[in-house]
This record gives structure tokens, C-alpha cells and sequence, in this order.
């Protein structure tokens, strides 16, 4: 991430009101308008194309220790899975 000189962008006054609550330090200002997680990417349709087919495993008889080893994740990890997967279908 780059960052951007305050000095650069914002009126001086700005920069003073700033600096009455934080001074020296960097600071993050979100958007204004908050995307939605993985809405500019592909990894919604891939953890859903994952979870249902560790959900269709788990349907075939795969036990919940034998998922989280194939798929590198913790049993806690697949019972959330499950759970939320019923949950939605």
C-alpha cells in the first residue's frame, strides 16, 4: 500500500483538527463506499464451490477429521462449514 502526504491532498486546516487527535502517526481512512467482501474477485464462487463439496464428502460418509486433512483446515473449521452450508440450502 502507498501512502499519500497529507500535505499533498488536504487543506491545512484540516491537517491542524487532524492533529489534535492523532499526531506523527499513520492513519487509515476507509472508503466512503464499502465494498462487499470478494465482490471484485472470484474467491466467493471458489470457498462456495469448496464448501459444497466438502459438504457433498461429508454426505458420502468422508469423516469430519478426513475433510480437514484434504482440505488443510482445522475440524473446527469444517463442523462451521457444515453448519453454515445446511444452514443455507
Amino acid at each position: 500500500m502507498s501512502y499519500i502526504k497529507a500535505e499533498e491532498i488536504l487543506p491545512k486546516e484540516v491537517i491542524e483538527i487532524i492533529q489534535q487527535y492523532i499526531s506523527g502517526a499513520n492513519i487509515y481512512i476507509p472508503c466512503k463506499e464499502k465494498k462487499e467482501w470478494g465482490s471484485q474477485t472470484d474467491i466467493r464462487a471458489y470457498y462456495k464451490s469448496r464448501n459444497d463439496k466438502i459438504y457433498q464428502m461429508y454426505r458420502e460418509g468422508s469423516s469430519i477429521k478426513q475433510l480437514a486433512y484434504e482440505h488443510s483446515l482445522s475440524e473446527k473449521s469444517i463442523r462451521r462449514i457444515l453448519r453454515e452450508t445446511i444452514r443455507s440450502a
